[in-house]
């Protein structure tokens, strides 16, 4: 994922695409076309992904000012401007850099986009490639960046020097504004492209709301049935239009009750071996604690990776000596459910591949899924997909629209599972960071590729089904350090780990760094934390007074170490354990600690 030697190669074929470039003749109306490329007036004239650019004192090439953009993430730190050029004319692009791996390039050329670059500028060095327009060009766009992994760099006396085109006009105004089926939370907006805009403002109830540069937005945060009015204005250097006719929108009501029922406002979730045995021992469904209100019946798997075919079945007698029969499962998990506990059937775990790549795998699954619930009269379902059940293809880029067909088909047939089983359907996941959390960072492929396609490769599942959702608890373990939203790296084991994974999912984040593609928050009744039950259970056990820091944080903003929350969640629903059968060879401390604690 972003290698050196895939940034020696990248930059060797800009840098080419730079040399093979055509010579420009000197014309006489050629001038400077960059706007504030000294920066004297700030960022007027430019744009920085993610907020990445500033403008600084020290050090400058020329005048009193320079651009200081820092990498963060997946993010780049581009900051662009867009310029009038003429067609079929020549033009030379040149700027002052300082710092590891700095591009200066022009895109929208309309012949051979080109970019230069130096890997190492310890002082001021001059950046320099040249470009002719195509026969229908008018604008290009200049930019300059930085790479993965790296710290800031500097940019200064950024300058474009040929024929100015035809002085900008404002865009017209845009129309054809419409409103998508809305959610609970939210609601999807969409336009016509507007001739000469570089970017677009949207209004919800007349206040500025966001600021995309495709033709498409969502407004999140929403209230339930309530009802919105937006509008959106195209923008570029010249200035911004009238606003376009308002539409009006209705969330749905699903977003303020609790998908699945009637969870107790402060739950506690675990996995139960039911159909295999391992050093923890085999519980049976009777001798569950009551500390426990979910319980997630370990595995149903597939009888192959691809066939979406689910099967479950009880710990076999020779593995498990005092399994119980069948009938008294069946007994246990009704008494369970009398006493106000749900019981679902978890797909997947470590060894159990699902990939729904075709609609007769989704089929099957929903078929295959529907007999288990039935036959054992369990609440609904848990995914717990991991290893390479999901991946997003190369060029399914955007987790609102995926078009990855594992993707779209689990969707679906979780759509269909909901449906069959009407508003009481439980539905949980339990996805690693590496699936979520790192979206933040990374999504599929990646710009360049080359990156492992399961990152965030959850997130568009999480998204389509989030008004369905009645817990997320994102496994809290088994993880590498993970980015946070203050863009520093957390370290499984600890409070800290905990509040920042946790603090993402209730905030919302930019995918892949994306200002205009944000993850929006889930509702603090839907997230839960997943931990290991014991130090046997699984790497990045957390010892119980870490475990109540956490939740002092995240739920009263105490205890809160160097992370800073982005807010406070009294209604943060509770934790999730692997396992049960884990914490009742440890003695209970997981549950007993859960039990003890005090959320108010």
């Amino acid at each position: 994922m972003g290698t050196r030697p895939l940034v020696l190669a990248l930059a060797g074929v800009l840098a080419a695409g730079g040399l093979a470039a055509l010579t420009p003749v000197a014309q006489a109306a050629d001038s400077e076309l960059a706007r504030n490329g000294g920066f004297e007036a700030g960022l007027d004239g430019w744009s920085c992904t993610a907020g990445s650019g500033v403008v600084v004192a020290s050090p400058v090439h020329g005048g009193t000012k320079a651009l200081r953009a820092t990498p963060a993430g997946s993010d780049q730190a581009r900051c662009s401007q867009t310029v009038t050029v003429k067609p079929n004319s020549a033009y030379t692009l040149s700027g002052w850099v300082r710092g590891s791996y700095v591009y200066l390039g022009a895109s929208g050329t309309g012949t051979t986009d080109v970019s230069t670059w130096t890997q190492s500028a310890p002082d001021w060095q001059k950046l320099s490639t040249t470009f002719t327009t195509g026969a229908s060009t008018t604008s290009v766009t200049l930019y300059t960046h930085g790479w993965y992994g790296t710290g800031a760099y500097h940019a200064d006396d950024l300058s474009l020097f040929g024929p100015g085109g035809a002085p900008v006009q404002i865009p017209a105004v845009p129309t054809g504004l419409t409103a998508g089926s809305p959610s609970s939370t939210s609601v999807p907006l969409s336009w016509p492209a507007v001739s000469g805009a570089t970017s677009y403002k949207v209004y919800r109830g007349g206040a500025l709301a966001g600021t995309v540069t495709g033709t498409s937005y969502t407004a999140t945060g929403l209230a339930p049935s309530t009802a919105y009015t937006f509008q959106v204005s195209a923008v570029n250097s010249a200035g911004e239009s009238a606003r376009s006719t308002a539409v009006t929108a209705t969330t749905t009501s699903g977003g303020g009750g609790n998908p699945g029922g009637d969870l107790p406002a402060h739950a506690l979730v675990g996995y139960l071996h039911a159909s295999f045995a391992n050093g923890s021992g085999y519980t049976r469904m009777a001798d569950v604690p009551d500390s426990w209100d979910v319980i997630n019946l370990a595995f149903g798997e597939p009888t192959s990776v691809t066939s979406g075919d689910i099967r479950f079945s009880l710990c076999p007698a020779t593995e498990c000596p005092n399994v119980e029969s069948v009938a008294d499962f069946k007994a246990a998990v009704k008494a369970k459910q009398a006493a106000g506990k749900k019981v679902l059937i978890s797909i997947g775990g470590q060894n159990g591949q699902v990939q729904l790549s075709t609609t007769a795998a989704r089929d099957a699954f929903v078929s295959s899924v529907s007999k288990i619930i039935d036959e054992y009269g369990l609440d609904g379902l848990d995914i717990d997909f991991e290893g390479h059940s999901l991946s997003l293809n190369t060029g399914d880029t955007d987790f609102r629209s995926p078009t990855s067909p594992v993707i779209v088909n689990l969707i679906s047939a979780v759509k269909s599972l909901k449906a069959k089983y009407g508003a009481d359907f439980v539905l949980t996941m339990a996805p690693e960071t590496f699936f979520v959390q790192l979206g933040y960072q990374f999504y599929g492929s990646g710009q360049w590729g080359g990156q492992d396609p399961r990152a965030g490769a959850y997130l568009p599942v999480i998204h389509a089904l989030r008004d369905d959702l009645t817990l997320l608890h994102v496994q809290d373990y088994n993880s590498g350090p993970i980015m946070g939203l203050d863009n520093q790296y957390h370290s499984m084991g600890g409070a800290d780990f905990h509040i920042a994974m946790t603090d993402m999912l209730l905030t919302g984040f930019p995918v892949a760094g994306n200002p205009d593609r944000v993850f929006p928050a889930l509702r603090p009744e839907q997230v839960a934390i997943g931990l290991p039950a014991s130090p046997n259970a699984g790497n990045g056990h957390t010892t119980p007074s870490e475990v109540n820091k956490a939740l002092d944080c995240l739920t009263k903003k105490q205890n809160c170490g160097p992370y800073q929350t982005h807010g406070t969640w009294p209604a943060l629903r509770g934790l999730m354990t692997w396992s049960i059968n884990w914490d009742r060879f440890n003695g209970g401390e997981f549950s007993r600690n859960f039990d003890a604690y005090r959320w108010s």
